[in-house]
């Protein structure tokens, strides 16, 4: 196995990969979630484990390649971003040493964030993938996966994913658990229109609540609850302003 990045220090190959199925053009970022980072390198190669990602980054910043990008790794599982619900062919997948929110959600160490920040960047730019395609876990399954968490430093990675700094959190109005309407539709709009798979039925329901809460987590990280308060809302709104208009068809 030769690796695809020059930042690779070392391949363990992992058996579990199959065919890309539709092009690749997005980058899904993970946490492990499992108490050290042997576990999780012995699971994501083990066959009977069929779970697998491309690269793995260590707390020391150390960058392990598992398999090739050309191939479709197994990390994403059930998901869905902007009309796609096949996201291990779409995507690379990155898994990010850390316990997770069961070992206490720690901070990411500087080495390792700077390891993914340099690796985001030379995928990225190898691979034409847009900010906005550099995606948690927790965006495409928010209702199975919280991972990276609202811990991960997603402002590092600013140039290389979407952001900008969230609005501050105010005291107004806030949609929240069977709230309805033209403003609850129209944030369901707004999200749907960035990605997230949510309908657009005009209730607050515990579907949009989910969706509501992974948005926070990647984009407002200082409160996760899935209440779409004012904060949640602008922050939404400037980041669709950001995104390039739709190509002419």
């Amino acid at each position: 196995m030769t690796p695809d990045s020059p930042l690779v220090e070392t391949c363990r190959p992992s058996p579990n990969h199959g065919e890309r199925l539709k092009p690749l053009d997005a980058l899904v970022l993970h946490y492990t979630g499992m108490p050290t980072g042997e576990a999780a390198l012995d699971l994501l190669c083990s066959p009977a484990a069929q779970v697998s990602c491309h690269y793995l980054v260590w707390e020391d910043g150390r960058i392990w390649q598992l398999v090739e990008e050309s191939r479709r790794a197994w990390h994403a599982g059930k998901s869905f971003w902007a009309g796609e619900t096949d996201m291990n062919s779409r995507s690379i997948g990155m898994e990010i040493v850390n316990p997770g929110h069961d070992g206490g959600l720690p901070p990411f160490p500087d080495a390792q964030i700077n390891a993914v920040s340099a690796l985001c960047r030379d995928i990225c730019a190898r691979r034409g993938i847009k900010p906005e395609r550099v995606l948690a876990h927790s965006d495409i399954a928010p209702a199975r996966k919280t991972d990276p968490g609202e811990v991960f430093p997603w402002e590092r990675l600013a140039g290389i994913g979407h952001w900008i700094a969230p609005q501050p959190i105010l005291h107004g109005p806030v949609h929240d658990l069977g709230a309805k309407g033209p403003a609850v539709a129209d944030l369901q709009v707004m999200l749907a229109s960035y990605g997230y798979g949510v309908e657009t039925s005009g209730v607050y329901d515990d579907a949009t609540r989910i969706v509501v809460a992974a948005f926070q987590r990647h984009f407002r990280p200082e409160w996760v609850d899935g209440v779409a308060d004012i904060s949640t809302i602008e922050t939404l709104r400037r980041l669709l302003e950001g995104l390039d208009p739709p190509a002419a068809s």
